[in-house]
């Protein structure tokens, strides 16, 4: 039997009537504008030129009245500019890129578990079904006190490792920016699980003579959601210092944390982690305007701690051996994505278009008033956003993401790339995916990005970030001597 109504899907091309959808919605005011000032003008046109003149000259015009109307617009010009927020720029940032010496193939990763947990088999194989689904490439890199066998995991080679990353990411950012250390106003270093006495800024302060009334801060225990908490909090402090440099080094220092025990949840941080680092130049100064990279437009950040399972789905404690690792609850993907939720909720109409908000509400309207089994609608935000990095933990959160926020290969593809080239590098991971993007030249003038973590405690941070300008494809940096190799197809099964 024929169909008695033609096919709509196929006769009209509903993506065409959404862009139309979007661009009257989004242009709404300038659209509405047009055919007022068109009769403003027509009405001046048929006026002529003597009729307008009388007009002008039947006006009187109060010296007393001038004066008061240019004191209170000049008024309101001051209290506008004094009350707006102080612009925040990124300079440039420089990645850690640590030496083929501590690479970490499959085959060599695998070998030292099969020694180091020689009786209990079923770990070494529960620790090679992970990574043969985790994502990670044959390049990552782990420090070198983890290379020995067993591990040798002191407090001498953690600062080791802390002064390797950190110092090297430093040196690349004086280099890249042309910055001295006394130049710097504000120092924040964020590592969440390695905390020592002197702490990690007290250690920079140090090698690089900084200035002594220099505003320092050093966090720990914030999880890999950390970097953009060091973001948010140097935003604040430059809106109240004027004419200030900010340096923010975001990592995490894997030797101390390596868990040598038997417990599974507390495996799957060996699978993941891996040496990383970044050091971010951020600045208040009107004159770095012209040569900075990006402009911070928002900070969101959302912490779900209130909750009992929240709270404990990432948590640092001993085995019944007493072994001390992170342990990753079950709970951990549905947990992250309910932190998602409440922080899209509050990002969404900073960022949103019109068209997506309006969508958005009448959905909800109708699922409230007519039926509550209306399918939510799931904002576009690739209408808001060129470019996403999504923290790369592991495969299963890029893989929700993409799901959930309808993303394309392509906009998760810097954070799968930066997966595999440099395994889960913690707070700094965002960083090295920002680099990809640049790296392949894909970063333009007025772009916006949306940087997104996930954290113990358990939080989930955003940063918006605006392009500056068009940042040519970068002679140096982590991605330098590889990008012409990405991306790569990675399989969903790595057969070891």
């Amino acid at each position: 039997m024929p169909p008695i109504l033609p096919d709509f899907s196929n006769s009209v091309k509903l993506k065409y009537v959404k862009l139309g959808y979007q661009y009257l919605v989004n242009h709404f005011l300038t659209l509405a504008l047009i055919p007022v000032m068109a009769g403003i003008l027509i009405e001046v046109l048929r006026l002529g030129p003597e009729e307008i003149v009388n007009l002008w000259n039947s006006l009187h015009f109060d010296l007393v009245q001038i004066l008061c109307s240019s004191f209170f617009i000049i008024f309101i010009a001051t209290v506008y500019f004094m009350s707006k927020p102080r612009s925040i720029y990124l300079v440039d940032y420089a990645c850690y890129k640590p030496p083929v010496t501590c690479r970490v193939p499959f085959a060599t990763f695998m070998e030292h578990s099969r020694l180091i947990l020689s009786n209990n088999p079923k770990s070494v194989e529960f620790q090679m079904r992970i990574l043969e689904r985790s994502g990670l490439g044959e390049e990552t890199c782990l420090p070198p006190a983890i290379h020995y066998i067993p591990p040798t995991p002191n407090m001498e080679a953690a600062r080791c490792e802390a002064e390797i990353v950190i110092f090297s990411a430093m040196d690349s950012l004086f280099k890249k920016t042309g910055l001295k250390p006394k130049d710097i106003d504000i120092l924040i270093v964020n590592c969440s699980l390695f905390s020592p006495t002197p702490s990690m800024s007290a250690m920079v302060i140090n090698k690089y003579k900084l200035r002594s009334n220099i505003k320092s801060f050093n966090l720990s225990g914030m999880g890999c959601s950390a970097g953009l908490i060091s973001i948010d909090l140097a935003r604040d402090i430059l809106q109240v210092h004027p004419n200030s440099n900010a340096v923010v080094v975001s990592t995490e220092i894997i030797t101390p944390n390596y868990y040598k025990g038997n417990e599974r949840a507390m495996l799957l941080p060996n699978c993941l982690f891996r040496m990383g680092g970044a050091a971010i130049l951020l600045s208040n100064r009107r004159s770095e305007r012209w040569r900075a990279k990006y402009r911070l437009v928002h900070v969101v950040r959302t912490h779900k701690g209130a909750d009992d399972k929240a709270y404990r789905c990432v948590f640092e404690e001993e085995d019944k051996e007493g072994k001390v690792g992170i342990s990753l609850s079950k709970d951990l993907m549905a947990i992250a994505g309910e932190a998602l939720k409440s922080n899209i909720t509050t990002i969404g109409p900073l960022v949103l278009p019109a068209s997506e908000q309006l969508l958005f509400l009448l959905t909800l309207i109708g699922r409230k008033i007519f039926n509550p089994r209306w399918k939510p609608y799931i904002p576009d935000f690739k209408q808001a956003f060129e470019h996403f990095c999504i923290h790369a933990g592991g495969r299963a959160v890029i893989d929700e993401l993409q799901k959930n926020l309808q993303l394309s290969a392509e906009h998760v593809e810097a954070s799968r790339m930066a997966l595999h080239r440099f395994g889960n590098t913690s707070s700094s991971s965002l960083w090295y995916e920002m680099s990809y993007i640049e790296a392949k030249g894909r970063m333009k003038r007025g772009d916006r990005i949306w940087q997104i973590a996930f954290g113990s405690g358990f939080k989930c941070n955003s940063a918006v970030w605006k392009c500056n300008r068009t940042i040519k494809t970068p002679t140096d940096g982590p991605w330098v001597d590889c990008i012409d190799r990405y991306p790569v197809h990675i399989p969903e099964v790595v057969k070891l």
